[in-house]
C-alpha cells in the first residue's frame, strides 16, 4: 500500500499546480483538467460534468451505499493587499504560499490523495470524489450540477478548512432585499412621502429583532442590514423607493419561511428573498461518520460559515486540514504538514467508519 508520505508529496505537488492555474468562480476550466490528469495518472477513470469532476472506486457496487469525499476547487480573487504572486506557490518556512492553499485546495487534494489510497480496494461501500467548482459564489454549475450523476449518497465528508476537527453544523445563509415604498416630492415644498424614512423605521425595528431559537452548537440567529440606497440621486427629490438588504445567518433550529414571515410581520417594506439554497444543516452527533470521528478525538463544533454541505440532500461533516481564519486573506497559506495530517487523518476517519458500518457491535 502507498505510505502517507507518498500521498504527501503527491498531493502537494497538485496543489502547487493549482494554485498556478487561475480557477475564478466560472472559469474554473484549467483545474478541472488538472485534477482530470491526476486521476488519470493514479488509474482512475473520471467524468466531467462542466467544470467538475467525479470519480467512483474501482470496484464501486450498485447495492452499496456510497460514501462522498467533496471539495472545490474554484478561488475568490485574490485581495488587493497581496504582497506575494497569488499564483506563485511558494515554499518558504513549511508553508505553501498561493491563491486557494488554504481554501479549499488543501482539503482537496488531501481528500483526492485519501480516494486514490482506496481506490483498488474491496470495501463494505462505495468512496466516490467530486471536486466541484462555483463554491465561492454558491454558483448552480457545482454541486448542484453533479448530484444528479451521483449514485446511492449516504453521507459525505466536505473538505474546508477546519484545522481537522468536526463541523457538524453550519449556520444558514439568507439574502433579502426590502423594498420600502414611499411617494416622491420636491425637498424645498415638504412635498412626498420620504421611503427612505420608512426604511429607517423598519431598520431601527430589525436592529431590535430578537429569534426564539437558540442552538447549543451556534449560538442565537442573526441579521444585518448591509446595504441602502434610493432610486434617485438628486438631493432636492423625496425619493419615492428605497431598497435594502438583510443578510441572515440562521442557525439550525430556525426555518427561513418561518423567519421570513415573522419579520415581514414587523416592517412596512416588502421583502423578497433572493435564494432559500443554502440552508443550515446538521448531522447528527449519533451519526456513524461523527462517531467515527470522536473515537479519534476528534472535536466538534458549529461553523459560521456556509459551505456546499448546505446543497447536500444527506448527511454530510465539514472537516479538513487548514484553517478557515485565513481563508481570502491576503498571502493566504497552508502548512506542509497540515496536508499531511489531513491525509493521515481522513483515512483514520474512513477506516474507523469502515469498521462502525461493516462491524457495528465491536466499534
Amino acid at each position: 500500500m502507498i505510505s502517507i508520505m507518498h500521498h504527501t508529496q503527491s498531493a502537494c505537488t497538485l496543489l502547487k499546480a493549482l494554485i498556478a492555474e487561475p480557477s475564478f468562480s466560472k472559469a474554473e476550466d484549467g483545474t478541472a483538467t488538472i485534477i482530470e490528469q491526476y486521476l488519470q495518472s493514479n488509474g482512475v477513470s473520471s467524468s466531467r460534468i462542466g467544470n467538475n469532476i467525479i470519480a467512483y472506486n474501482k470496484h464501486f457496487r450498485d447495492d452499496l451505499p456510497t460514501l462522498l469525499l467533496n471539495s472545490h476547487h474554484d478561488t475568490v480573487k485574490p485581495a488587493k493587499s497581496y504582497t506575494r504572486d497569488p499564483f506563485a506557490a511558494t515554499v518558504e518556512q513549511g508553508k505553501l504560499y498561493g491563491l486557494g492553499s488554504n481554501d479549499a485546495g488543501g482539503c482537496l487534494v488531501s481528500l483526492l490523495a485519501t480516494f486514490t489510497h482506496y481506490y483498488d480496494a474491496e470495501l463494505p461501500m462505495n468512496i466516490a470524489i467530486a471536486a466541484t467548482a462555483e463554491e465561492e459564489i454558491s454558483g448552480t454549475g457545482g454541486i448542484e450540477m453533479v448530484l444528479p450523476y451521483l449514485h446511492n449518497i449516504s453521507c459525505a465528508i466536505v473538505g474546508e478548512p477546519t484545522l481537522m476537527q468536526m463541523a457538524i453544523a453550519e449556520r444558514g445563509l439568507m439574502v433579502v432585499d426590502a423594498y420600502a415604498a414611499g411617494k416622491a416630492g420636491h425637498a424645498a415644498r415638504n412635498e412626498g412621502v420620504n421611503a427612505l424614512y420608512i426604511a429607517v423605521e423598519d431598520i431601527a425595528k430589525l436592529r431590535n429583532f430578537s429569534f426564539d431559537k437558540a442552538s447549543d452548537l451556534l449560538g442565537d440567529s442573526r441579521l444585518s442590514v448591509t446595504v441602502m440606497e434610493t432610486e434617485n440621486k438628486q438631493h432636492n427629490v423625496v425619493p419615492s423607493q428605497c431598497h435594502y438588504v438583510i443578510d441572515f445567518r440562521l442557525n439550525e433550529l430556525c426555518g427561513f419561511e418561518e423567519v421570513l414571515q415573522q419579520v415581514s410581520a414587523i416592517v412596512s417594506s416588502e421583502l423578497k428573498p433572493r435564494s432559500m439554497r443554502l440552508r443550515s444543516t446538521l448531522i447528527p452527533l449519533h451519526h456513524p461518520l461523527v462517531e467515527a470521528g470522536r473515537a479519534l478525538g476528534l472535536s466538534y463544533y458549529g461553523s459560521p460559515t456556509t459551505s456546499d454541505k448546505a446543497l447536500m440532500p444527506f448527511p454530510a461533516l465539514k472537516m479538513g486540514p487548514g484553517d478557515s481564519a485565513r481563508s481570502h486573506m491576503a498571502d493566504e497559506f497552508i502548512f506542509l504538514d497540515e496536508i499531511e495530517k489531513g491525509i493521515a487523518g481522513y483515512i483514520q476517519l474512513i477506516d474507523n467508519y469502515i469498521n462502525k458500518i461493516h462491524n457495528p457491535d465491536e466499534a
